[in-house]
């Protein structure tokens, strides 16, 4: 009579799937990037406060050969279901806050709005390659204090980034008068920055 064997067990794995410390290492003295995680729903009441950042090769955006292409590609990336309502131009950042009908117009109007901006960058510099460092960072505001203190971060963010700085910034939309589909269009001198954000404390969230 044949004598019957047991088979032992495999041994667990000791390399692959999801493990504490797994993944691509943060480089010290870099900004860590956004995680790759699936983005939740967008709800239309909400406005969505965005920020993209620029590649370690263009640390420009606000200089005078390449805001002007900004602010056009800013225009042209608004349009019905997205809405670009304030935005703010850093050297190697962009915030914006929009407006848009559902997930699927959020998603594709952002899209949208990095492939004109990286173009028009590109154009006014003369050069080509990658604009974006990074995936853009989004988070709903959900209460009309996250709006109002969304839109005192855009409109006065200069001042973070340049102590003793007054008055508005040319490079953003706090001093705009005109508007196209949402976007200012041109800069010209109007009222001080706390005057324009009282004008939208209002702001109400549905």
């Amino acid at each position: 009579m044949a004598r019957t064997l047991q088979l032992s067990l495999p041994q667990p794995r000791t390399w692959g799937g999801r493990r504490a410390g797994a993944g691509r290492k943060v480089t010290p003295g870099r900004r860590p990037g956004v995680p790759h995680r699936t983005r939740p729903a967008h709800i239309a009441a909400y406005p969505v406060h965005v920020t993209l950042r620029s590649g370690p090769t263009v640390r420009c955006l606000r200089c005078a050969r390449v805001f002007p292409a900004v602010r056009r590609a800013l225009a042209a990336a608004s349009h019905g279901g997205f809405r670009i309502v304030h935005f703010s131009v850093r050297d190697d950042h962009l915030h914006v806050i929009v407006e848009a009908d559902d997930t699927r117009a959020l998603g594709r109007g952002l899209r949208g709005l990095a492939i004109c901006v990286a173009r028009a960058v590109n154009c006014a510099l003369g050069r080509c390659g990658a604009v974006w460092g990074d995936r853009y960072h989004a988070r709903a505001l959900t209460s009309p204090r996250a709006v109002r203190h969304a839109i005192a971060y855009v409109l006065l963010n200069r001042r973070k980034h340049c102590a003793g700085e007054r008055g508005l910034d040319p490079c953003s939309s706090a001093a705009a008068q005109g508007s196209c589909d949402g976007v200012a269009t041109s800069i010209s001198p109007g009222p001080t920055p706390e005057r324009a954000l009282d004008a939208h404390a209002g702001t109400r969230v549905k």
